[in-house]
């Protein structure tokens, strides 16, 4: 099931016109609702049961909160004066994250406002601050398993350095249209570089190839978020404006590496403030495999983060991993011999591939997968 099309637990309320369906449908008894603002239902809230609902940062009248109090519902306020939502019931846009970029610049903006507040806090040892952000990481987690139920994923590896204008932030842009194309749904690590430059690829996937290379042409006046985040951020959606309609695909990034913003391609971002709950999630859910690009620390830590359940196939079946470019995994950064090696006369021995070019991974990943 390709991202857009969302299941959801059938007691998970997290829109208005959810809300008013179930209202209308009977009971909330035992429903969750999750921030939606509640505001305009009072008379909804107290004509209908609310027995064992709970509500997770939903604003709502007084009178109605005393009410489903007395029903015995759990109700968790909204949190006053922070730059992010913990119980959010969806994961983000572009549009949400940089919300104010054209008026303000970058620095105005919620991601940017939510990685000052994880500066702030994360070194002051401050309890309600570390929940709020385990809260608002699993709340994340939910949002992106039912947005993927169904979904074929290939998660796209590659370091954040890869700037556009290059040939390698090209060949990356048309291996994630290419996967795209072939129905897999394009997972990144949501950051800028051979990151974007998938998540590009995959929201060109609908228009002709022209698009694609139009795009490439403009992204490149703005080669690097630095020294300026607002223009390389106002490259992308100057991308999006012209070519409305996209291709959907999933981008995971982390507050964690805040001075690394999310891109603009990815329709729906899964922001993390813990790293490790990021990339092991991203990691996880590439359920159809992992084409790792030429990278540094991070892709190799990532490439060694996939094998590990692979090799003792603790996640089931082990699944197709690609390395693109011989000469960095097998010279520069030696990681292909040390993955033969541990792969040898394992399941996973034949779940591995190494390929010369980015071009060559599409083919590498369905040779592996065992389709046509």
């Amino acid at each position: 099931m390709a991202p857009g099309h969302r299941h959801r637990s059938d007691r998970e309320i997290e829109s208005l016109d959810e809300f008013d369906d179930v209202v209308t449908r009977g009971s909330l008894a035992g429903h969750r609702v999750q921030s939606v603002d509640l505001g305009d239902r009072t008379f909804a809230l107290l004509s209908a049961d609310t027995t064992g609902a709970i509500f997770l940062g939903c604003p709502m009248q007084p009178d109605a909160a005393a009410k489903v109090r007395a029903d015995g519902a759990l109700v968790f306020p909204p949190v006053p004066d922070l730059p992010f939502d913990p119980y959010r019931g969806l994961l983000y846009s572009p549009d949400e994250l940089f919300e104010g970029l054209t008026a303000g610049g970058y620095d105005a903006t919620p991601d940017a406002l939510a990685y000052a507040w994880f500066q702030e806090t994360k070194a002051d040892g401050d309890i309600f601050a570390s929940m709020l952000r385990s809260i608002h990481d699993d709340a994340i987690s939910d949002a992106l398993d039912e947005l993927l139920v169904g979904a074929r994923v290939v998660g796209v590896m590659g370091g954040h350095a890869m700037a556009r204008g290059t040939d390698a932030y090209a060949g990356a842009a048309r291996l994630g249209q290419s996967l795209a194309r072939d129905g897999f749904t394009v997972a990144t690590g949501g950051g800028p570089g051979a990151m974007e430059a998938a998540n590009l690829g995959a929201y060109a996937a609908p228009h002709p190839d022209e698009m694609l290379a139009e795009a490439l042409e403009l992204l490149a006046k703005a080669p690097s978020f630095t020294p300026s985040i607002s223009d390389w951020a106002a490259a992308a959606f100057e991308v999006r404006d012209r070519w409305p309609g996209g291709g959907d695909s999933v981008g995971i990034p982390t507050w964690f590496y805040g001075h690394e913003p999310p891109n603009a391609f990815a329709g729906h971002i899964a922001k993390y403030f813990a790293n490790a709950t990021r990339e092991d999630g991203l990691l996880a859910r590439s359920n159809a495999g992992v084409i790792f690009l030429p990278g540094a620390a991070g892709t190799v830590q990532e490439i060694f983060d996939n094998a590990t359940p692979n090799y003792y196939e603790s996640r089931g079946e082990p699944t197709p991993m690609v390395l693109v470019n011989r000469e960095h995994w097998t010279e520069r950064l030696p990681t292909w011999p040390l993955l033969q090696s541990l792969a040898a006369g394992r399941s996973m021995e034949s779940r591995i591939a190494l390929v010369d070019s980015v071009d060559e991974a599409p083919a590498a990943l369905k040779l592996l997968t065992g389709d046509k």
